[in-house]
């Protein structure tokens, strides 16, 4: 709390976010995805826009090549992502979603269009049209420009 009594506003904004997650992983786990890691959900929207290498996958999500193959690793031990041959380039291997893998996006996807109705029925489109514009001037446009960003949409 600030010396106001009210509460600091990051500390809200950590609240909110540690909340939509927290009904986010409850959701999907109750829709057999419980074996979510933090990083799923940034290579699943990544991978929907079509395959991409380990490094191509590095790029979009501004992080180094052995982070994206530590992460693809464990996500294609467990069942969302597998690679396969590039038909292009011999040596090259692709990234692709399995059906599991689009099954979790398409569960987390559901969970997201159903919290902003929930929202909007509860705050109303006015209230969350403006926070949705606080969010985004919050973020800056540069940020919201990035590639990493950018595999954050739908």
């Amino acid at each position: 709390m600030t010396r106001s009594g009210k509460v600091d506003i990051g500390i809200l904004l950590l609240l909110a976010d540690q909340e939509f997650v927290r009904e986010l992983r409850e959701q999907t786990a109750a829709q057999g995805f419980d074996d979510q890691g933090r990083s799923d959900g940034f290579v699943f929207r990544t991978l929907d826009d079509g395959p991409t290498t380990i490094s191509g996958l590095a790029e979009r999500l501004d992080i180094t090549k052995q982070g994206a193959g530590q992460i693809v690793d464990d996500m294609e031990r467990r069942g969302y992502v597998e690679r396969r041959p590039d038909p292009t380039d011999a040596r090259a291997r692709l990234l692709h979603l399995t059906d599991r893998g689009q099954a979790a996006l398409a569960a987390a996807r559901k969970f997201h269009q159903s919290y902003e109705r929930r929202l909007r029925r509860k705050f109303g489109d006015e209230a969350i049209d403006s926070l949705r514009g606080v969010l985004a001037g919050m973020a800056g446009e540069a940020q919201v420009s990035t590639p990493h960003f950018r595999a954050l949409m739908f």
